[in-house]
């Protein structure tokens, strides 16, 4: 039978087959030796074929080709990768600017880790309730600028207030879409506002390290009432990227990428080169210093992201 993967618990999974049927589904083993460097070897939103035995357990046989995926760098494995969903048609990453900060580089990673496996991104920025400063309503209208100017969706939103939640049920309605972000930002609070019955818990952020506590600890597709569904995904504290070439780097960051092209050589890792138009153009603003750092961070394969810079 051929079902849909809709949660992820670690050990097991729960396939919906094409007659509404749930499955709990364990593996066969050796869908495990493939080479294929993953945690995870079937992820959320993956079309797979099962098999049920005459004592009612079923087992997944095999994974149909996913149209797209995103991946990220499994903790504490260098060499391995966790898929966080499949079959997608984009993904929203939740961030906040207060209660917890998200960190820029974290975001940068999330954006060029999508475009390199072609899945189209919106960016909710959440909690904007809390900016009541005049600062902190400078800082979010910066962000927004900045990735609205390289051409992402931005949202502006709060679950407390309801202001976006119309803009981003809209942009969720029809469409399979990826719930990611740090713990804390609100991701559970949005399912609650965009799922009517979910009531997820809804987790607390740390006060001595402002940083959000886990509350999601699987990974799982919720059906919307307006059509489509949301992936909910565990918050992650950081995105280590993998199995990127040093040269295509620039691909994934559209404006460097467009600027690229005046640079005096056609090799240039825009780090040290002379005739560089990256280093002109950071030098004089027309890329962002935050963006440009994050580049480097990739290209030097720093997960703890010595350039790390705030806005």
């Amino acid at each position: 039978m051929k079902g849909l993967v809709i949660k992820n618990t670690g050990s097991w999974y729960v396939v919906r087959c094409d007659d509404g049927t749930l499955h709990n589904c364990k593996i066969k083993g050796n869908l495990r030796l493939k080479g294929f460097r993953c945690t995870n070897p079937v992820a959320v939103g993956d079309i797979v074929n099962i098999e049920t035995k005459n004592d009612g357990t079923a087992f997944i046989r095999s994974i149909d080709e996913r149209r797209n995926y995103i991946i990220r760098r499994a903790s504490n494995l260098s060499k391995e990768f966790q898929i966080i969903a499949s079959n997608l048609d984009q993904a929203v990453l939740v961030v906040t600017l207060a209660n917890p900060v998200t960190n820029t580089t974290f975001i940068d990673r999330f954006l060029a880790t999508s475009m390199a496996y072609n899945v189209p991104t919106v960016i909710a920025i959440n909690k904007i309730d809390l900016l009541t400063q005049d600062d902190d309503a400078a800082l979010l209208e910066a962000v927004t600028a900045l990735y609205r100017g390289i051409g992402y969706e931005v949202i502006q939103m709060s679950t407390k207030t309801g202001e976006g939640l119309d803009e981003l049920k809209l942009s969720l309605n029809g469409k399979t879409s990826l719930l990611s972000g740090n713990s804390g930002v609100g991701k559970s609070s949005i399912i609650n506002c965009m799922v009517p019955g979910a009531r997820l818990r809804v987790g607390d952020v740390s006060q001595s390290h402002h940083t959000g506590m886990h509350t999601t600890t699987f990974s799982e597709m919720l059906d919307l009432p307006q059509g489509g569904c949301i992936i909910d995904t565990p918050g992650v504290k950081g995105f280590g990227t993998i199995d990127f070439k040093r040269e295509e780097v620039a691909h994934y960051f559209p404006e460097i990428f467009e600027i690229s092209d005046g640079c005096r050589f056609g090799n240039c890792t825009h780090t040290h080169e002379p005739g560089c138009a990256v280093l002109k153009a950071v030098e004089q603003h027309y890329i962002s210093e935050s963006r440009y750092n994050s580049y480097l961070s990739i290209i030097t394969d720093d997960p703890e992201d010595k350039y790390r810079k705030a806005f």
